[in-house]
């Protein structure tokens, strides 16, 4: 896969602030809802989660571009950007849907977290190449 998975999300009244649009802290709750969705479909979070692995979020970069509101319907592409041994980086773009008008876009730095180590660990093995195969294209 090199093209980026879709999420929808509509716009609701809980995440409007005080001047009507969605407030900025939403955003980050819709790319995660993102994320959740990517790593579910391409099958890696439940191969992860057996392994006693999850991937923590160690940097977001996010650019406010246009406000979103209220009953718009908003598409979020997500994919990763780029991918070595140590972390790995998705872009994550919120459109409103149907269109290239950009609200938002954003960088997460994730890496890949041991639960009963209780560190980062690797990229590498299995799981290396599974996710090798949903690294964007240009």
């Amino acid at each position: 896969m090199t093209t980026p998975h879709l999420t929808q999300i509509r716009v609701r009244g809980y995440h409007l602030d005080v001047y009507q649009h969605v407030n900025n802290a939403r955003y980050l709750e819709f790319i995660e809802e993102a994320r959740w969705a990517y790593f579910e479909e391409n099958g890696v979070l439940t191969k992860c989660v057996a392994q006693g692995l999850s991937f923590i979020v160690a940097n977001i970069n996010i650019n406010y571009r246009r406000p979103a509101l209220l009953n718009e319907a908003l598409e979020i592409r997500t994919g990763i950007k780029a991918l070595n041994r140590r972390s790995g980086v998705l872009s994550q773009v919120i459109y409103l849907q149907g269109t290239e008008k950009l609200i938002a876009d954003a960088e997460v730095t994730f890496v890949l977290y041991d639960v009963k180590q209780e560190k980062a660990i690797p990229i590498d093995g299995e799981l290396l190449e599974s996710l090798t195969p949903y690294v964007l294209t240009a």
